[in-house]
């Protein structure tokens, strides 16, 4: 049976955002094994089950957009060996601060529930380990510069060799190909190509870059996205896949405190707003009885309810309106985030024992699932923490092998206990 490649376009979040730039793309192969159908029609008894059990996932990500995939699908189960440079590790371990101890937060929040092995990639010896984890796994990811794993006999072409129904999901700053693609991508430059820091800001404003990395977290939702659509694909076709993902209303008013949010979508909540505020006769005046209207006198309107806003504090304003149908929500610092009770109370925060940091807290899961509870999860590794381990229960090399490997420097272990 043939294996030309057949490629399919998903649409995502740069399409939204920069005509022309297609973030995720499918390559599809025939497979000639059929262990993913075999794994995924399994059915196992009993309550507490997470989706992703039994898959195993081969990271070779850093930094935000693949550790965010990755960490998501060790959310749902899967297990996930991520693959470190020995000695510096994921780039972000450094990035501080803050720091929790000697570990960054950044890190932190974004590699739970993963095994660490640390392997010398430009080593063919450690070449060689990868392309036997392949093997093993359902899932790849990687993320660096299209071109750079080929050069060591790991691109998706090699890999396919030697694992033919693997899911290989790239993630890049602009894609695998075009006149673009071997720029090196970040989420700052992301958002300003897409145009998402030009609509971002005061109307007459600078561009502004947001606060949060939202092209890296996008493209990050995107890839485990589309991995959960590839394997459900391998299921039901026995073929492997190649992914290649890439990073390419409302009013806020200042109140006597802080900020509020309020979102009026229609002439109803229009008029409720004017009530709250104690300023009917606005919902009165000819030229703000309809949207059309509001939006053509904006400037004016939007003067008298800042004016008004400011005059309370933000706790005030939230218990005006509530009950009222009006959406509104105070715009919270990351210490209120992690104090409001809805957050407590949708487990958003997870408490786990670090073996250097010690208790941390971390952002959680942001789904949640009817048929089974989220587990005590897996700290966020030490560098290298289980590459002995993966060596020998998931590759079953020898304690000789395995002694060479560490002694030549092709592997690292982290002697944390």
């Amino acid at each position: 049976m043939s294996t030309t490649p057949t490629r399919f376009k998903c649409g995502g979040f740069l399409r939204l955002l920069a005509s022309g730039i297609q973030p995720c793309i499918f390559r599809q192969h025939q497979s000639s094994r059929a262990n993913l159908r075999r794994l995924l029609s399994n059915t196992q008894p009993g309550e507490n089950v997470r989706p992703l059990e039994g898959v195993k996932v081969l990271d070779l990500t850093r930094v935000l957009a693949g550790p965010f995939a990755t960490m998501i699908l060790g959310d749902l189960g899967a297990e996930i060996f991520k693959v470190e440079r020995p000695g510096a590790g994921d780039d972000t371990r450094s990035w501080g601060p803050p720091f929790v101890g000697d570990e960054s937060v950044y890190f932190l929040s974004v590699n739970r529930n993963k095994k660490s092995i640390a392997v010398n990639l430009k080593d063919p010896r450690g070449a060689k380990i990868i392309l036997e984890l392949a093997g093993m796994c359902d899932v790849l990811v990687e993320n660096y510069l299209p071109g750079k794993l080929a050069q060591m006999g790991l691109g998706y072409d090699d890999v396919h060799k030697a694992a033919p129904r693997l899911v290989y999901c790239s993630i890049s700053g602009y894609g695998q190909t075009g006149p673009l693609s071997q720029r090196p991508g970040y989420d700052s430059i992301a958002s300003a190509v897409s145009g998402m820091m030009h609509i971002t800001g005061p109307e007459d404003g600078d561009p502004v870059r947001p606060g949060v990395a939202m092209t890296d977290l996008a493209t990050g939702l995107y890839a485990h996205g589309a991995i959960m659509a590839a394997l459900l694909q391998c299921h039901r076709t026995g073929r492997g896949v190649h992914i290649d993902c890439n990073l390419l209303s409302t009013q806020g008013f200042r109140t006597k405190d802080g900020y509020l949010v309020v979102a009026a979508g229609n002439d109803k909540q229009f008029v409720k707003v004017c009530k709250m505020l104690g300023l009917n006769h606005l919902s009165d005046e000819p030229k703000y009885k309809s949207n059309t209207l509001r939006v053509q006198h904006r400037q004016k309107l939007l003067h008298i309810l800042s004016q008004r806003f400011l005059e309370e504090v933000t706790g005030e304003w939230l218990r005006r309106f509530e009950g009222t149908g009006v959406p509104c929500g105070p715009i919270n610092n990351i210490q209120q985030v992690f104090s409001e009770p809805q957050v407590a109370n949708n487990g958003l925060i997870l408490e786990m024992n670090h073996p250097t940091a010690g208790r941390i807290a971390v952002p959680g899961p942001a789904v949640r699932f009817s048929t089974f509870e989220s587990r005590e999860p897996m700290t966020p590794p030490m560098i290298g923490q289980h590459t002995v381990q993966v060596l020998r229960d998931s590759l079953s090399y020898s304690d000789d092998v395995i002694n060479q490997l560490l002694a030549s420097g092709t592997v690292a272990q982290n002697e944390v206990h």
